[in-house]
Formats: structure tokens, C-alpha cells, sequence
């Protein structure tokens, strides 16, 4: 392996240096030995650091790791024991994590001081400040989980907290992330009043499919059939190192799934397809071929994910609209469909969830909103 060096940002938006460092063999055990850091604030500094380590290996021979920090621990456990078990794209937002609030919490602190009162400390602070704290606290404790396998703990202090309840903030309670039909029907009316038709042909997708972003940045021509009505979903768009797009397979394999679409779906995006081809044309750019991406950039790129959501909001904001995420119109399409009688199991194959419970966690919230609704309907039907 040759020697690596990766620029990153933290939360704090300053730029740091990874390396990664190839020292030689291990004659013990006749395998390479290959070093990881970070943290360093400049390339030179990280240039520096490969010598030292690679002197040290030739005075000293190979010394095996202590991994006193959690910081250490993290970055064994990482290259060791989670990248090469998850997509590309699931260990980018990993690292992201680590690096914008694990780290900066527990990175240099020593493994013997990892305290039960200090976890419960941190964690009550996460509550207090990100929604996902839970998912914090999870990766924090897999680390220390495997300094266990390692025998560098007898037991996780991470397992022993309290998991505090997050109190709802005012827009916590009033959010809705997801359009009635009404509301549905004036959004994609304002989004065609806008004249383009990529971003109303998107959309309009998202609404009356419930495919995740990815899913449908990810489609090519060739997943739809015009003639039976059904679009195969078995990639997604999703985003890996140093920013870079990658197409790869569904998280789960419930995510690989065969719709229908709806017949005025089917038109609008026929009507997209010629007018991609004919603005493409000019440029000297054949669309018509089966794996054209449905969704591009004006120089034929994949769009990125992000450039969506600030489309719509962008949307929303021109037309004062209620504010959802592009994620809302796959709950809407959901809420939508068990408003319009479709069975629970139909709608999770449907969505591509792995989980029923996510369908039913949806469901429970349309129908709570249909029993607030049900004494108003009770007292305009008797009338007085």
C-alpha cells in the first residue's frame, strides 16, 4: 500500500490531514503494516509524521499498538472491524459523525477514564442538542464494545447510562413533514408554474412513487417500462468519499423493488425524456440511449443530492408553502395511500421499508389524525 494523504473538514470548518502509512512487513506474522492518523493541521505536518513513523519502525522494529485513547481505538476499530461491513456511502456519513461529535467528546480521552458519569454527561448532552443522539451514543458504544473483544476494557460504561428523553422543542410538536392532498396538489402546481420541467417531472416522481431521493437521481431510461407501466428500482445516488457521487445497490434488499406509476406520471415523463433529448442535442449529446440518467446537471452529470433539497426549498420559500424535506413526499405518498385504502403490506413493498415497523409507525400517525378529525365529522353529520 502506498502511503496516503487525505485532506477533511471538521464541524469548526477548518481543514485537517489523514495519513495513511505503509511501514513494511511484520515478520511475525508476515503481513504489511499499514499506520493510520489524523488530526494533523497541515500537509507538511503529516508528511513529517510518515518519517518519524517510518524511523521509528527501522530502529525499533514493529511495536505494537497500545491504543490508549479512544481516539486510537476508534480509528483500529474503524479500519478494522466496520469499513469493510457497510456501503461506502453509510461509513462516509459515519465518519462525519465521529468527526463532527463523537471525537470531539471522547477522542483524547484515555480508555481507563471512561467513566459511566462521564458517558451519562455526554450523552444528556447530546439529547439536549441533536435529535440523533441515540444513534451517537450506539456508535460510541460499539467502539468501546470492541476495546472488550480487544481486552483493553472488562465492560462498557456506555451500557450502563440512563438514556435520557428528549424534550420536544415547539417545532418539534407542530412539524408535520409531509403534505395533505390539498397541499400536495399546490405545491406541484407551483413547481409547474415555475416552466421547468426537470425539477416538476422530479418531484411529481417523488410524490406519486414514495422512491427516496437517491433512488430516483439514480434511474436511467432504462429502468421504466413505458409499456407495462412499472419502473425497477435496484440502484440509488448516494454520496462517498471526498464527496464524490457513487451509484450502488439499496441499503436493504426490500429496497430492491419493481412499481407502477400512474398514467400521468408515465406522460410527464415521456414528455421530459424528448425535451432532454432535444436541449441535449444542441450540445451534441445523444440522450436516447437506455442508460442516460433520467435526472441530470445541464452538463449531463448526476445532480447532487443536496442540490434537490435546496431546490425545494427554494420552492417552497417563492411560494410560501408549507415547509417539508424532499424526504416529506415519500412520508405524503405513504399517508396518501393509506388514506386511499391501500393495505399496510402493500404499502411497505411499495416503499421498499425492511422493516414493517416503519410502515406502521406512519400508519399510526395518519390514523391518530384521522380520530382528531373523527368528533368534527360526528357533529357536522348530526348537525347541531
Amino acid at each position: 500500500m502506498a502511503n496516503q494523504i487525505t485532506k477533511y473538514k471538521k464541524k469548526d470548518g477548518k481543514t485537517y490531514y489523514k495519513i495513511q502509512a505503509y511501514l513494511g512487513m511484520n515478520a511475525e506474522t508476515g503481513k504489511e503494516i499499514n499506520v493510520t492518523r489524523q488530526g494533523f493541521a497541515s500537509k507538511k505536518d503529516a508528511e513529517m509524521a510518515i518519517s518519524r513513523l517510518k524511523v521509528e519502525f527501522e530502529e525499533r522494529g514493529y511495536q505494537k499498538a497500545t491504543y490508549n485513547t479512544f481516539q486510537e481505538l476508534y480509528e483500529l476499530w474503524f479500519d478494522s472491524a466496520y469499513k469493510n461491513t457497510v456501503k461506502e456511502s453509510t461509513y462516509v456519513k459515519t465518519i462525519e459523525l465521529f468527526e463532527n461529535h463523537i471525537l470531539p467528546a471522547f477522542g483524547s480521552r484515555k480508555l481507563d477514564k471512561m467513566s459511566v458519569t462521564y458517558c451519562q454527561t455526554t450523552v444528556n448532552k447530546w439529547c439536549e442538542g441533536f435529535t440523533n443522539f441515540r444513534v451517537m451514543k450506539n456508535y460510541a458504544a460499539r467502539v468501546l464494545d470492541y476495546a472488550i473483544t480487544l481486552g483493553l476494557l472488562r465492560d462498557n460504561p456506555m451500557k450502563k447510562i440512563t438514556m435520557p428523553k428528549r424534550k420536544l422543542m415547539i417545532d418539534e410538536e407542530k412539524g408535520e413533514n409531509f403534505y395533505t392532498k390539498e397541499e400536495l396538489q399546490q405545491f406541484l402546481s407551483c413547481v409547474k408554474s415555475d416552466g421547468l420541467n426537470r425539477w416538476y417531472t422530479l418531484f411529481r416522481l417523488l410524490a406519486f412513487s414514495g422512491m427516496r431521493k437517491g433512488e430516483a437521481l439514480g434511474l436511467e431510461w432504462k429502468d421504466i417500462d413505458f409499456k407495462s407501466g412499472k419502473v425497477t428500482i435496484s440502484k440509488t445516488l448516494a454520496r462517498g468519499e471526498n464527496n464524490t457521487l457513487i451509484i450502488q445497490t439499496p441499503k436493504t434488499r426490500s429496497g430492491m423493488r419493481t412499481i407502477a406509476l400512474d398514467e400521468n406520471t408515465l406522460a410527464i415523463l415521456k414528455e421530459w425524456r424528448r425535451e432532454q433529448a432535444k436541449d441535449f442535442l444542441k450540445l451534441g449529446i445523444n440522450t436516447m440511449k437506455p442508460s442516460q440518467p433520467i435526472f441530470t446537471t445541464y452538463q449531463n452529470d448526476y445532480i447532487q443530492l443536496v442540490t434537490v433539497t435546496n431546490r425545494m426549498k427554494r420552492i417552497i420559500q417563492k411560494h410560501d408553502l408549507k415547509v417539508i424535506t424532499t424526504h416529506g413526499l415519500r412520508h405524503t405518498h405513504c399517508s396518501l395511500l393509506f388514506e386511499a385504502g391501500v393495505s399496510i403490506q402493500e404499502v411497505k413493498e411499495r416503499l421498499g421499508h425492511s422493516d414493517i415497523q416503519t410502515t406502521m409507525n406512519i400508519y399510526a400517525h395518519v390514523t391518530e389524525k384521522a380520530r382528531e378529525e373523527s368528533a368534527e365529522k360526528f357533529a357536522s353529520h348530526v348537525g347541531f
